[in-house]
């Protein structure tokens, strides 16, 4: 099954693409999508939802994986995040993606076994999971490459039938 990991955001949007098959993962794309910031917030979630429509269109994930919004001390910033991924959860429902949502204690579970580990063990599980020679860059990336790969772990080879987005 292909899996597409997404790390919303409104400057950038990490995605990754990775197949999963009796338990083994195999990278197919990864990257940003980015928005510059002098444009008005209208036009930047327009370019979001271009970019992730014509990467949907492309390799037609069987599920997408996406990291669930918490808030920390800057509210503003938080809020355009929250902008940002309800276009990215907008576009994938259009592609009748089944959405499957995850915390980052989730995450680092997933992918490390363990639930509290630092942003560098859980990068450096990531490139030794995908078989990589270096950690994925930029980090958005990178968490977009872990969300997909706590989906795998969470579904098991067959994949979960239904979706948990709210």
């Amino acid at each position: 099954m292909i899996i597409f990991g997404i790390d919303p955001g409104i400057a950038t949007v990490g995605y990754g693409f990775v197949e999963y098959e009796g338990n083994k993962f195999k990278l197919m794309q990864y990257g940003i999508v980015k928005t510059a910031a002098g444009l008005p917030l209208s036009q930047r979630l327009l370019e979001i939802a271009n970019d992730i429509d014509a990467l949907l269109q492309r390799f037609k994930p069987y599920a997408v994986a996406v990291e669930e919004l918490f808030f920390n001390n800057n509210i503003k910033t938080g809020i355009h995040v929250a902008h940002g991924r309800g276009v990215v959860l907008l576009e994938c429902r259009r592609m009748n993606c089944p959405i499957f949502e995850y915390t980052p204690l989730q995450v680092k579970q997933a992918v490390t076994g363990y639930g509290r580990a630092e942003k560098k063990q859980v990068m450096e599980m990531t490139r030794r999971i995908l078989g990589l020679e270096k950690v994925p860059r930029p980090d958005d990336a990178a968490d977009a490459l872990a969300l997909a790969i706590c989906h795998g772990h969470s579904s098991g080879s067959q994949g979960v039938l239904t979706d948990n987005s709210i």
